[in-house]
């Protein structure tokens, strides 16, 4: 069985910018926040971290500031994985980023597929192949084809988790079918946490650990105990959180992610700013 990075909720946390930079004074708050309410890892540099538009100096920023936190000097007593997004569609780029992180003390790497140029699936194999070489720390493929134009199909998964640190996947392709293909063929080999909260319980329930999670940033406990209430047994609370959660997923997803979700944080008091450019400011 390869390694576990955590089961249960882990957040997809946006990022505060100041101007110019990284509001590190919010980001701190934000995190300990969600250590505080029970969340099981912290992902940072994602997608809804808004990685695209960060420079790597505000990468390293925003990884040290989790990595202190969640390992050292929050006021928690538990250990929280910080995973990094690290991926590009230059595979160059992304090996840089890996390293980057792994030498700030990451627990993994969440890595997307290239978009883009997009690629193979032979050429997926390739990509993912190498960055894995240049590291020691685990490594969480990102499948969202709504985002990159490109899927990772079951069987490339297959070929990839043959690989010692490849370990998991977030599967935000939709497709509840690919994601049972995927784990009939991998098993143990290749873990699966869902990249969309409202797939979360019915993804665990073909062998999935967990959530990487939007939702989770507004209700950490709330979706701690939605995962873990099916991981200890209890179907049935479960499928009710779940399905009481769906219309705030909804709304968190009005607008392209993190539009919606900084919004909220905003209406709560973290006071996170606004998205950068080309994201713009909510409607009425």
């Amino acid at each position: 069985m390869k390694k576990i990075l955590f089961k249960g909720a882990g957040s997809a946390v946006p990022t505060p910018f100041t101007d110019d930079s990284v509001n590190l004074k919010k980001f701190k708050k934000f995190l300990q926040f969600q250590i505080d309410n029970d969340i099981d890892a912290l992902i940072v540099c994602g997608t809804t971290g808004e990685s695209a538009t960060m420079t790597k100096e505000e990468k390293i920023d925003a990884i040290k500031c989790a990595v202190e936190i969640a390992h050292k000097n929050g006021t928690s007593t538990r250990k929280i994985p910080v995973i990094a997004g690290t991926g590009s569609n230059n595979t160059k780029e992304a090996i840089e980023m890996s390293k980057v992180a792994e030498s700030l003390g990451v627990d993994g790497v969440l890595v997307v597929t290239p978009y883009y140029n997009k690629t193979t699936q032979e050429g997926l194999i390739a990509h993912y192949k190498v960055i894995a070489e240049s590291i020691n720390i685990p490594i969480i493929l990102y499948n969202v084809p709504s985002r990159t134009g490109m899927n990772i199909e079951p069987e490339t998964c297959l070929e990839l988790s043959k690989i010692d640190n490849i370990v998991a996947i977030k599967e935000a392709s939709g497709n509840i079918s690919q994601v049972a293909e995927i784990a009939h063929l991998c098993g143990d080999n290749l873990h699966i946490y869902s990249g969309n909260d409202d797939q979360a319980i019915p993804i665990c329930s073909l062998g999935g650990l967990g959530v990487i999670s939007v939702l989770s940033n507004i209700k950490p406990k709330f979706t701690h105990d939605m995962v873990w209430n099916f991981l200890n047994g209890d179907v049935e609370t479960a499928k009710n959180m779940q399905l009481e959660s769906i219309p705030l997923i909804n709304d968190l997803f009005a607008k392209v992610n993190p539009i919606p979700v900084k919004q909220a944080m905003n209406f709560m008091g973290f006071n996170v700013g606004k998205c950068r450019l080309p994201l713009c400011d909510m409607d009425s």
